[in-house]
């Protein structure tokens, strides 16, 4: 069996899982997410802990049971808890800030990048650099990060760019004059 499929989750207080055949819905205090489950999985609820088990010993089936069980973990914890990423910006001139549903971005381009803000995503900018990135879906918050620090991925030389909060940049030395 699955060393991680076959661990039952834990369902907080305050969170509900509901399961209509193969559709999972999951509402908290910090949203709701709602899930299908592969065809050779089935998820129960019982009591305070939900089940997820397979039917078949090949290893897709053996794949899809940690798969999903790792995922309704995922959504059970958004819920209840929440997830968050952390971007700093670095670089001379280079800022961010919210306003309404956009992330406007100056990171030294001839013009700003303003990226729309997804539902169930918050974003807050602290000191102009430091961007905060929160919401119930760990793919959703994951996603947003990545996509704000595709703009302008720290570069070696002066480390301008945007990165992951306690990301470290290796440093090239420039060219020399001989």
């Amino acid at each position: 069996m699955s060393r991680i499929g076959k661990q039952p989750i834990a369902i907080p207080a305050k969170v509900k899982v509901e399961v209509k055949g193969q559709k999972v819905n999951v509402e908290g205090p910090k949203g709701n997410l709602a899930w299908e489950l592969p065809k050779r999985t089935s998820l129960k609820v019982e009591g305070d802990k939900v089940v997820v088990s397979r039917d078949g010993e090949d290893a897709q089936a053996k794949a899809l049971h940690g798969l999903s069980r790792a995922l309704v973990s995922n959504m059970i914890k958004g819920v209840s808890e929440g997830f968050v990423k952390k971007l700093e910006i670095q670089g001379v001139g280079f800022k961010a800030a919210v306003s309404g549903k956009l992330v406007n971005l100056s990171l030294g381009f001839s013009h700003p990048v303003n990226y729309p803000i997804p539902e169930q995503i918050k974003v807050t900018v602290e000191e102009n650099t430091k961007v905060t990135i929160e919401g119930p879906d760990k793919h959703i918050v994951g996603k947003v990060a990545s996509e704000i620090r595709a703009y302008y991925p720290p570069e070696p030389y002066k480390g301008k760019g945007v990165r992951y909060a306690g990301e470290k940049v290796e440093r090239k030395e420039g060219k020399t004059v001989q």
